[in-house]
Order: C-alpha cells, then sequence, then structure tokens
C-alpha cells in the first residue's frame, strides 16, 4: 500500500468513526426529543400563524404523530449540532498551523452559534413572511386552508437550510487557513460566489422573492465577514497566497 493510499484510508475511517459517533449521540437524545415535540409543536403553531385567525388543518389520523416525530428529529439535531459540530471541525481541520488550532476551541461555539441564529433567523422572521403573502392571494371568493403538516414541515426544512448557510463564515475560514485555497483566489472570484449564492439560495427556497432575498443577503455577508477574518496578516502569509495562485 502506498502512502496515498494509507493516508486516503486513514482519513476514511477518521471520517466514518465522526459519523457513527454523531448518529450514536442523535439516538441517545431522541426519545427525550419525542416528548418534547408536542409542546414544540404548539409553541411553533402560536408562532408562525401569529393573530392572523388561520386555523390549521390535519388530514389524516396518523398526520400528527408523524408531523411530532420529524419535530422530534429536528430538536435531537438542534440539540446534538454541537457535538456532531465538534466531530465534523476536528477531522476536516487538522491541517491547520498550530495557531491556527487555537480557533478550533471556539468552532464548536461559533457553529453552534450560527446554526442556532439562522434556524432562529427563518423561523421568527422569514416564515411568518412567507406565510402571510401566501394569505395575500385570499379573496371572497378563494379562502386559504392550511395542512398542519405542509406548515410546519416547510418550516423545518427551512429552518435546517438556513442554519446550515449560516455556516459559511467557518467553512470559509477553514478553506482559507488549510491552504485547500488561497485568500486573493477567493477574493478574485467575489462575482461566481454571488451568482452561486443566489442559485443556491433560489434552489433551496419557496419560488418567492422574499425567502430567495433574505437567505442570499444574510448567507453572503456572512461568507464575507469569514474571509474578512481569513485574511493574510502579514506580509509572509500575503506572498504564501500569491505563491499558491501560480
Amino acid at each position: 500500500m502506498t502512502d496515498k493510499e494509507e493516508s486516503l484510508t486513514q482519513h476514511l475511517g477518521a471520517l466514518r468513526k465522526a459519523l457513527i459517533r454523531s448518529f450514536a449521540c442523535m439516538a441517545i437524545l431522541l426519545p427525550f426529543a419525542f416528548f418534547a415535540a408536542p409542546k414544540v409543536l404548539d409553541f411553533s403553531i402560536k408562532v408562525l400563524i401569529g393573530d392572523s385567525g388561520v386555523t390549521l388543518h390535519y388530514f389524516s389520523p396518523m398526520e400528527v404523530f408523524i408531523l411530532q416525530m420529524k419535530i422530534a428529529l429536528f430538536i435531537d439535531f438542534i440539540v446534538s449540532f454541537p457535538y456532531i459540530a465538534k466531530n465534523i471541525w476536528d477531522f476536516i481541520m487538522p491541517a491547520l498551523y498550530s495557531k491556527e488550532k487555537k480557533f478550533i476551541k471556539s468552532t464548536i461555539f461559533v457553529s453552534t452559534f450560527l446554526f442556532c441564529f439562522g434556524a432562529a433567523f427563518c423561523f421568527f422572521l422569514i416564515l411568518p413572511l412567507i406565510i402571510k403573502f401566501g394569505m395575500s392571494f385570499a379573496s371572497p371568493s378563494m379562502q386559504p386552508v392550511f395542512g398542519v403538516s405542509n406548515i410546519i414541515t416547510l418550516s423545518l426544512q427551512l429552518s435546517i437550510v438556513f442554519g446550515l448557510m449560516f455556516q459559511f463564515p467557518l467553512i470559509t475560514y477553514a478553506l482559507v487557513k488549510s491552504g485547500i485555497i488561497s485568500y486573493e483566489s477567493v477574493k478574485s472570484k467575489r462575482a461566481y460566489i454571488i451568482v452561486g449564492v443566489l442559485i443556491l439560495a433560489t434552489i433551496v427556497t419557496p419560488p418567492d422573492v422574499i425567502s430567495q432575498i433574505t437567505l442570499f443577503l444574510p448567507t453572503y455577508l456572512l461568507f464575507e465577514i469569514g474571509l474578512w477574518f481569513a485574511r493574510p496578516k502579514t506580509a509572509e502569509d500575503k506572498k504564501i497566497g500569491r505563491q499558491e495562485d501560480k
């Protein structure tokens, strides 16, 4: 076995261990999340519907139970996220120099904060706007009938998407500091990144301009924040970055 093959095997083994530990953590916490799911469902409906007067409906006997299972998985993922983040960042960031290793210590907290902030930003701001947008089409001859499963499933999906998209500053920082891509190279490709983020926001959000823009703007802003923190601090760093681009 060559050194490259051995190195690849070691990386795959480390990835396998990280995934097993992450799934094991979620399996342990899932029963507790299921007990909390009904209260979270009631709270979510109050936040999303507000004082609009809309009544949510369910259309099959098992629909609410299945919905509570989805919510339990979401709660499980949120609670397990710090441990999952630790496993992920421990796997992808060993290439950093010793002076950047201290970043890992704060990565778990920052990553968890960004995920929770993104999910909360979506849940408390974006989703009520989407629901109000949908209700704006109502007329005397056409009244909305919302299914609870559709509303809550959309909420869970978008909250996870926003939470993951808000990881952009950490991803940008890690890619630059690990040498996978240079600071100057990322900086020179801003136009492509803007288009890429815009396309991604269009794909993962409902087909309305409001939700697409509200995902694109903070995501791109966070990318710029990550790029700013990853900027070369010394003339030697800048020299290395220019050499990598050649």
